[in-house]
């Protein structure tokens, strides 16, 4: 028997590989399926079932190409609703594999679907449970991100959640492995812990949702309090995870599209972005006016569903040499696929063009806090962040709410940014200079470098 977790950062998100005696079953795949397919390849198995613990919202899962490509069904748990046939399999109902066994286990309340699955060896005895966006580690999934499309609400789905979780999963072993969809950064849960796996013995001790310290009342208000606003990308995932998408080959083929400095020109208008994928600091050296930062070294996929939200936008990359490949794929797993093309020779053949470009100024800590009593610094971090330590001249616009909330920015003054680390501030400094902002400075290595630094002013903690 293998169980091979393939984590991807960038998403936070957990996808599982399972086999047993020349038969596999794949779990919440990613778009991109060609991983799945080789290592089944590597030991002739056959990859016979793909689960999905619900419809997704926070990406594009695989299952509708992976089955195409390997005749393998697609199973989802009861209530599901899909556009296209598969098994909507019942609960406890038992799907074999190889020697080994996946016990459907529903546990609605992260959405009316959601379903858990639960591997039972080659004795029938549990090993692991796949939890989905029910329950993660240190956590529960949020109730409300699908609670538009069912007509019900946050408050009712929290209590289904507990309901589920107490009464479906605190039964089960200590001693099995829980493996779930996300961990910490996913924008599907408040406070997922940074680890990938663990037993379900620790959740018990150690998960709120799991060690009875909350009555269901309680577990209801701590669910629902505090949520910030969900991606607005997130329902047109959801869409396409319930309807049907290209297959991600057909996006490659149509997406990876050199264009020259003419024929980038003539698509640049009111109807395109320009998004800019390179390193931070690549980007405020120089940048073609009017674009959109969003590095492909950060968190950059969950970020072009909240920064440019329409997944049906036009987009035009400029990428370092290399990268136009994996800057395709990225998006594409959070269903961005009108990308018409990206430009050739990247940044470089636009200076050699004599093109304007434009260039972000940057300051280090220690000058900041020269100047810190006159100047606008803005806190582009999270409220969560902030409750951790800001700088009292500070003002808060979370990066998420950014573009929504310039109307609180001062046009005509010279505005500072910073973030954690540097790489949100920049991607704001981009949203302010495409906005018609004209002095823009990006703070260097955000709080992180503020708090060693030679600050004389309150932080508060």
């Amino acid at each position: 028997m293998l169980v091979k977790q393939l984590y991807t950062k960038c998403l936070s998100q957990g996808a599982y590989y399972i086999e047993s005696n020349g038969e596999a079953a794949v779990i919440d795949p990613l778009r991109e399926v060609s991983e799945y397919i080789n290592l089944a390849k590597l030991s002739n198995s056959k990859i016979k079932y793909i689960f999905e613990t619900h419809f997704h919202a926070d990406f594009i899962s695989g299952h509708l190409t992976l089955s195409k490509k390997t005749n393998a069904s697609i199973i989802y748990g009861p209530n599901a609703n899909p556009s296209f046939d598969c098994i909507v399999a019942k609960d406890n109902q038992e799907f074999n594999i190889g020697d080994i066994t996946i016990k459907v286990i529903h546990t609605p309340g992260h959405t009316l679907e959601s379903t858990c699955f639960l591997l039972l060896d080659n004795e029938k005895k549990p090993y692991c449970i796949f939890t989905g966006d029910t329950l993660f580690l240190g956590d529960v999934g949020r109730p409300d991100l699908a609670q538009k499309s069912m007509n019900i609400s946050k408050e009712e789905l929290a209590g289904i959640l507990f309901d589920s979780v107490n009464n479906k999963l605190s039964n089960l072993p200590d001693n099995i492995l829980v493996y779930p969809a996300h961990g910490a950064g996913s924008a599907c849960g408040k406070n997922m812990m940074k680890e990938t796996v663990d037993t379900l013995g620790n959740q018990k001790k150690n998960n709120y949702a799991l060690n009875g310290s909350l009555s269901k009342e309680d577990f209801i208000i701590e669910l629902t309090s505090d949520l910030e606003l969900p991606p607005e990308y997130f329902p047109s995932n959801v869409i396409l995870n319930q309807e049907g998408y290209l297959d991600f080959d057909s996006v490659l083929k149509q997406s990876l599209n050199p264009l020259t400095i003419i024929e980038f020109n003539n698509l640049m208008n009111d109807d395109t972005l320009i998004l800019d994928v390179r390193n931070q600091n690549d980007f405020k050296k120089g940048f073609i006016p009017g674009s959109i930062f969003i590095g492909l070294n950060g968190t950059f996929a969950p970020w072009v569903g909240s920064i440019i939200k329409d997944v049906s936008k036009k987009l035009l990359l400029v990428c370092s040499e290399g990268q136009e490949q994996e800057a395709i794929m990225r998006l594409s797993r959070v269903g961005f696929d009108n990308c018409l093309g990206y430009l050739e020779g990247g940044f470089s053949a636009w200076l050699n063009s004599g093109a304007k470009f434009e260039t972000i100024e940057t300051i280090d800590p220690d000058s900041l806090s020269k100047i810190i009593d006159d100047i606008n610094l803005i806190d582009v971090r999270k409220l969560s962040e902030r409750n951790n330590g800001y700088l009292s001249a500070s003002k808060s616009i979370p990066l998420d709410v950014f573009e929504k909330e310039l109307y609180l920015i001062n046009s005509d003054e010279k505005n500072f940014i910073h973030c954690a680390g540097g790489y949100r501030s920049v991607i704001a400094c981009s949203i302010l200079k495409r906005n018609g902002f004209k002095s823009v400075v990006d703070v260097a290595g955000g709080f992180s470098s503020i708090r060693k630094s030679n600050f004389n002013i309150l932080v508060n903690d």
